[in-house]
């Protein structure tokens, strides 16, 4: 009997090991964790009510992505063809950055992150690239959207991943936000947003999204909370169009353990499928998701 529960207890001990923190620091906004378990190296955010993972890699092989988002976000390269210009609010650990880089290697990325201890860590330790064509400013999202505006810069792929920790800021997830991002969205571009399926907010994103640019592409699937909102696109591809980008894509992705082909399936249009009471209030700079989420 002994010998079989030395047996047992070794089988469980492996699985009750504990991640090894190898970089801490208080930031101007957050308190920044990264650390190591086995072959995965994850950038944490650590914040009153949560501390969560925001970037993840496998150090020995970092090509590889590990969140299921980050694949779901490459779900835009369906809607539009080979972007030229791209932005991302919100960094993590650079991750989208330089896998956009390696499939478009001559797309100009500007990567915008407001807090400079996050951006120290990407390139640290999650090998974030910055070269001629990738750019990082330190910023807060909605002001470099501003900035741009004025300037008349657009962008044919703008990501929007910016998270606090608890949630998306409540000034980036406003009617009056998504209208500021639509006015540097090039004529054929696409927006991507990373938010969940589950959600408190779920029914106020969604009409709010649907308020600024009209129906929008939900991507998702039933094994995780993840959803990335499509929107902004001037005209959904024919499936003909899709079918022939999933090709194209496929093998282009497999190395960042992309299924494109899955993803497409799990791409549904709220034209057909408008899963929000029509009453739903549209979150504004003056109705924020800070006063949901307190209710």
């Amino acid at each position: 009997m002994f010998k079989y529960l030395s047996l047992i207890v070794l089988m469980v001990l492996p699985s009750l090991s504990y991640a090894k923190v190898i970089h801490s620091e208080r930031s101007l906004y957050r308190n920044i964790i990264v650390d190591e378990k086995g072959n995965q190296r994850c950038l944490k955010f650590n914040t009153k009510s949560s501390k969560t993972n925001q970037s993840c890699i496998f150090t020995n092989n970092p090509n590889k992505l590990v969140f299921n988002y980050t694949k779901l976000v490459f779900s835009s390269l369906l809607m539009i063809d080979d972007p030229k210009k791209v932005l991302i609010i919100g960094l993590g650990g650079g991750t989208l950055s330089n896998t956009i880089h390696q499939i478009y290697p001559d797309a100009l990325i500007d990567n915008v992150e407001i807090d400079p201890a996050v951006t120290s860590v990407a390139r640290e330790y999650f090998g974030f690239i910055e070269n001629e064509k990738i750019k990082s400013f330190t910023q807060d999202g909605r002001i470099f959207i501003k900035r741009a505006k004025l300037n008349k810069q657009t962008y044919d792929w703008i990501i929007l991943d910016a998270f606090n920790g608890d949630y998306i800021p409540e000034h980036l997830l406003t009617k009056e936000f998504f209208e500021e991002t639509k006015s540097v969205l090039a004529k054929d571009g696409i927006i991507s947003a990373n938010t969940f399926s589950i959600s408190k907010l779920y029914n106020h994103e969604s009409a709010t999204y649907y308020d600024v640019f009209g129906d929008f592409i939900n991507v998702s699937n039933k094994r995780n909370s993840n959803r990335i909102i499509l929107a902004g696109y001037a005209e959904q591809p024919s499936d003909k169009i899709i079918k022939a980008r999933v090709e194209r894509l496929s093998p282009l992705l497999k190395p960042f353990d992309i299924d494109i082909k899955e993803i497409r399936n799990n791409m549904t249009s709220t034209k057909d499928n408008m899963d929000w009471p029509e009453n739903t209030k549209v979150l504004t700079d003056q109705y924020s998701p800070a006063n949901l989420l307190n209710l």
